[in-house]
């Protein structure tokens, strides 16, 4: 019996050296560089994922992943399956503890600026922060490419660019056979923000058969004296409204009520939502740009 006994013994212990490592397969990353020039790791297969930024959900769902997105913010209202997904707060404060608990694979972020309040935090939990900050249509172009290729849907990515891209070009061709414009665009009024070197709108502007005013100034979206703003004489205003932003900038500022443009009646409002999310839907925001400068050759 003590004999049986020892063996026993011996065969258990031997069986519980078992190196774990070998039965345990390491799971395989791929690595990607983020438009902070930041490389991360993340897994060869994607299945769940937070947005925090309406444009990269719609991003999202347009590269035909909705169903991977397990969370997003409460401004992420298009497509309306977006509305249904479980929210985590707002673009500039969301909450980490409920990202956390969704326990996605990666968090689509819009601009770097929201990354330093909480990336330690996830990355403790092993949590991917991927950053876009596209400055020009091209570049938001590339970020859905990008995107594609971190989600698996190459094929759907190329399709949905070729097409964009077209309608980029049947743009330009219209609008370049007339005189640029003059063009301030507000961002708000109270105080007075507009767009500036930066800013990928300042772009789109350009697109459209305008010339910002404001195109040589430094940084996105900068804060813009009424002094230089009158003096500017801008022969058009866009005036971004509706949409996420509601009625916050529905009226021209103080100081641009005796620019050329208020004058001439030229100022032109469009919906907030096709021009501050740099996705698919940009696109309707250029072509309703173009149409407001120059209906006289925008005709398709």
């Amino acid at each position: 019996m003590w004999l049986l006994l020892c063996c026993a013994l011996s065969t258990f212990s031997c069986a519980n050296r078992t190196p774990v490592s070998s039965s345990e397969p390491i799971a395989a990353t791929r690595a990607f560089v983020d438009d902070e020039g930041r490389t991360i790791a993340l897994p060869e297969r994607i299945n769940r994922v937070v947005s925090l930024a309406p444009n990269l959900t719609e991003i999202v769902f347009a590269l035909g992943a909705g169903d991977r997105l397990v969370g997003n913010t409460t401004y992420c209202d298009y497509p309306v399956e977006a509305k249904s997904v479980t929210k985590v707060g707002d673009t500039l404060h969301p909450s980490i503890e409920r990202i956390i608990a969704l326990k996605p694979e990666v968090v689509l972020v819009s601009t770097a600026s929201q990354l330093e309040a909480f990336t330690r935090q996830l990355d403790n939990h092993q949590i991917a922060v991927y950053v876009t900050n596209p400055k020009t249509l091209d570049e938001v172009f590339r970020s859905m490419k990008n995107l594609g290729e971190l989600l698996g849907e190459q094929s759907r990515a190329d399709s949905v660019i070729t097409e964009l891209q077209s309608r980029a070009e049947k743009v330009e061709t219209a609008t370049k056979q007339a005189k640029p414009l003059r063009v301030f665009y507000q961002v708000s009024g109270e105080p007075l923000y507009t767009i500036g070197r930066d800013a990928y709108l300042t772009d789109l502007v350009r697109r459209a058969g305008g010339v910002s005013v404001t195109a040589d100034v430094a940084s996105g979206f900068p804060r813009y004296s009424d002094e230089a703003a009158l003096a500017a004489q801008p022969e058009a205003i866009i005036l971004p409204t509706g949409g996420s932003m509601g009625s916050a900038n529905t009226t021209v500022a103080l100081s641009l009520k005796n620019s050329p443009a208020a004058r001439n009646n030229r100022v032109y409002k469009i919906n907030g939502d096709l021009l501050s999310r740099p996705g698919p839907r940009l696109l309707d925001g250029l072509e309703e740009m173009a149409r407001a400068l120059h209906p006289e050759v925008f005709k398709y």
